[in-house]
């Protein structure tokens, strides 16, 4: 009978802490290293999501850390996924499906629940694997959540799993986070307390050994390495990520992205951001709109409170009067870039809202979620957009609404042998996340930017992006291996490596 696998669990001080990428690059060193590694992570609470094969929903940050693995993603990996509609509750997404909207307070009363199934997705990754990465999330010192726990210590006792615990040194207080995390524990909970990670280090190390010292006495835990800031283009979990608050055009391409105050899958523009040719900024404002290359409405888990924002912040009037400026809009910018979106299913609290009038598309919310990956090509584009024309398109579709082409309405992409998207002039939308990963758009977008702005692009730039990935990911893993004392992280999962 084949053993269980091996554990290693990543828990933080608070989120945003790098937990994500502290795991990320563990899993890419372990399955460098030769062994069968599979991320985990019970609870994640995110709106960057992901569809897989199986056409299930899952967090992003598990897709990444899969990535690293070398494996394809599965809902096994992110068996609960908690996406917010409103400051006060989410929806629930159990093993990829939609469970419904919950209350925060509700949620809580029902997760418990849970734990069976929990346990079965970590038992059947377990059982196929040499080694597990579980991430935890937020903080395991929330004392007033502690009792019913399923994702930080309570999944750590579930897995029988040894803790590395991360703290932000970037952010500041980063003895007091560690110290105080520790301290705030149950006994048992410190036991299972390993090691400890500062993360994002800038300057002389020589500086910080004292501190070190200190925080090792006061913790009574070992400091097992001090990562540092690095610019890595890998997928960040949530909207704490500092490229959000990129407002600059640095590069000869200004795209600008419109940054909602629900956005989701903001991931799809990681791939933009890699091409030396563009810059990718972030405005949520009208007076940030400028007068950019390109602007993209990116997707939204509240298409009619976001579409309501636009307009009255005045980014709806500010990209109206913009006169050669290429638009796009993904998902939920696809469908305000629309006439109208009717909620008569009481999707995002029923009735309806006028679009911004840009394409000839009406949305019907439905009861039921789409989610499926996404194969095809563009259309054969005509007028302005000629150049992408006939262009390999890939990626995935999560979304609530239906929309339909009005007579004079032109298909902008096809996915899965069946016609979608629209195109009017110089506005274009579609329902595909993902869908600047595949190099065949991307690049020839680029270089249509580029013509129209009258300047030759940056030669040898035409990467793949999935090489591009697989760099980033040997570089976290370099970075790694040099920072933490990777030995005896095997020796704490009671790996001997002699052998």
């Amino acid at each position: 009978m084949k053993k269980k696998a091996k554990s290693i669990m990543i828990q933080g001080t608070m989120s945003n802490v790098g937990k994500s990428i502290i795991a990320a690059g563990l899993c890419r060193v372990f399955t460098q290293d030769g062994y069968n590694t599979a991320p985990f992570k019970s609870q994640n609470m995110a709106l960057n999501s992901y569809i897989t094969n199986e056409e299930l929903e899952m967090g992003r940050a598990q897709v990444v850390q899969a990535e690293a693995c070398g494996k394809e993603p599965s809902v096994y990996m992110n068996p609960i996924l908690l996406k917010p509609v409103t400051d006060m509750g989410s929806q629930v997404i159990v093993m990829g499906k939609v469970m419904g909207n919950m209350k925060a307070v509700d949620y809580f009363k029902k997760k418990k629940e849970y734990i069976p199934l929990i346990k079965s997705a970590f038992d059947k990754l377990s059982y196929e694997n040499d080694i597990i990465v579980i991430e935890g999330a937020g903080s395991p010192a929330e004392i007033n959540l502690k009792n019913d726990d399923i994702v930080n210590m309570g999944m750590a006792e579930i897995a029988n799993s040894p803790v590395l615990l991360v703290g932000d040194i970037d952010r500041g207080g980063v003895f007091a986070q560690l110290t105080g995390t520790v301290m705030l524990l149950e006994e048992k909970e410190r036991e299972r307390i390993k090691g400890l990670i500062v993360n994002k280090f800038r300057g002389d190390i020589k500086i910080l050994e004292p501190g070190i010292k200190m925080l090792e006495e006061l913790s009574g835990k070992s400091v097992l390495g001090v990562v540092p800031y690095e610019n890595l283009n890998i997928d960040d979990e949530d909207s704490l990520a500092e490229r959000l608050y990129n407002k600059a055009a640095m590069a000869n391409v200004d795209i600008a992205v419109i940054r909602l105050p629900k956005i989701s899958n903001f991931t799809d523009f990681y791939a933009l951001e890699a091409d030396e040719n563009v810059s990718v900024r972030y405005v949520e404002s009208a007076l940030e709109i400028g007068e950019p290359d390109m602007i993209i409405i990116p997707g939204t888990k509240n298409t009619v409170s976001d579409m309501k924002w636009l307009r009255e912040s005045g980014i709806e009037s500010g990209i109206k009067r913009l006169k050669n400026t290429i638009i796009l809009g993904i998902c939920g910018g696809y469908q305000m870039l629309g006439e109208v979106i009717e909620d008569s299913c009481n999707a995002e609290g029923g009735g309806s809202i006028r679009g911004m009038g840009l394409l000839p598309v009406k949305t019907y919310f439905e009861p039921e979620k789409t989610r499926k990956q996404a194969e095809g090509s563009t259309n054969a584009l005509k007028g302005e957009l000629e150049e992408l024309s006939n262009k390999k398109i890939r990626g995935y579709e999560i979304h609530m609404g239906r929309s339909v082409l009005s007579e004079n309405g032109q298909n902008f992409n096809s996915a899965n042998g069946i016609w979608g998207g629209c195109y009017r002039g110089k506005v274009m939308g579609t329902y595909i996340h993902g869908i600047f990963d595949e190099d065949e758009f991307r690049n020839a977008l680029i270089k249509l930017l580029c013509k129209r702005k009258g300047i030759d692009p940056i030669e040898n730039k035409e990467i793949s992006y999935k090489e591009y990935k697989e760099r980033e990911y040997n570089k976290l893993a370099d970075i790694i291996r040099e920072s933490l004392d990777i030995e005896k992280i095997y020796s704490i999962m009671g790996i001997d490596r002699e052998k």
